[in-house]
């Protein structure tokens, strides 16, 4: 059974779809899957086991077409997108059945929820969306003396989603004689990496590592998977932390976390306001004072991290 599937575009995203597509494979014997998608979307499931090829797609519609005729026959085609461009490649797809996402269908719950109700109508099967599921070749652990807390200041969806870098710093000060530091980050934000660097050694603090903008996506991965506890927005490293059920303080602003929150991690917890004018969803603050991540205080996050702990002992 050869099947198709496009991943949806970012990490968090994709690594929501993970318990929709374990349900496809559960549900096709022998399944053979070739994955289409973004590089970052491939580059974190390439090592599936299902897995036998891998695409990543350019965005020109002459390009797409290509891809299309080149990809062969295949018995089913899920994408996990609701562009017109999905549309337009579907429709060159050659597969006996194919099945595309509409977000406007599955709304008011949780993304992972939205991902698996529409294989189960695609299917027609009444499958529960289980833990997500990332997979990791084979890597070294990394090595540390004490525990390790990872930090994320960074949000790709924009400004608004983002606590403040000195904030950031302020915990892992406070948490620096228990923990060692480890700062992530993609190429875009390596100013706020370098923000949250420059506090550290302010604070005398040395027992870290600045990896933003210098990983991989399955280092990344890897290096998550290996955290102790894990302090970050809402992004797509929140949610590969929720794959391997690593304790975690998750920080919403402007989004759902009712929608985006970590799935299926008893470990988790949401630090949030409840302000009149959340959720907006905006990428930067509509009203101009971003009050929804002002107004949390690094010693908020660190009552959180005290809690975790006894989620942690008990």
């Amino acid at each position: 059974m050869k099947v198709l599937i496009e991943l949806p575009t970012w990490l968090g995203d994709c690594v929501m779809a993970t318990p929709a597509i374990e349900n496809i494979v559960n549900f096709y014997n022998g399944v053979q899957i070739t994955f289409i998608g973004s590089f970052v979307s491939i580059e974190a499931m390439k090592n599936h086991p299902k897995s036998v090829k891998t695409v990543v797609l350019d965005k020109k519609y002459s390009a797409l077409y290509k891809t299309a005729k080149n990809l062969g026959k295949f018995d089913a085609f899920f994408s996990f997108r609701s562009s017109f461009r999905t549309k337009f490649l579907k429709f060159f797809i050659s597969a006996q059945n194919k099945y595309q996402f509409d977000k406007n269908k599955y709304i008011n719950c949780h993304q992972v929820k939205k991902y698996n109700d529409f294989v189960n109508d695609s299917l027609n099967i009444n499958s529960k969306p289980g833990k997500l599921r990332l997979y990791k070749k084979n890597q070294s652990s990394d090595v540390s003396q004490m525990p390790i807390l990872g930090i994320n200041p960074g949000a790709s969806y924009g400004s608004a989603k983002r606590w403040y870098p000195e904030e950031f710093a302020n915990v892992a000060s406070e948490l620096a004689n228990q923990y060692d530091i480890v700062i992530f980050g993609g190429p875009g934000e390596k100013d706020i990496a370098m923000d949250i660097e420059k506090t550290l050694l302010e604070k005398g603090v040395k027992n870290y590592q600045n990896l933003a903008g210098n990983t991989t996506i399955p280092e990344l991965i890897n290096h998550i998977s290996n955290l102790d506890l894990f302090i970050t927005g809402d992004s797509g490293p929140m949610h590969v932390a929720a794959a391997f059920q690593v304790p975690t303080v998750a920080i919403f602003g402007p989004t759902k976390d009712d929608e985006t929150s970590q799935w299926m991690n008893d470990k988790s917890i949401i630090v949030k306001q409840n302000l009149d004018c959340q959720p907006c969803m905006k990428r930067t603050c509509p009203l101009n004072h971003h009050r929804c991540m002002r107004l949390i205080k690094s010693s908020d996050v660190l009552k959180f991290v005290e809690t975790i702990s006894r989620f942690k002992s008990a």
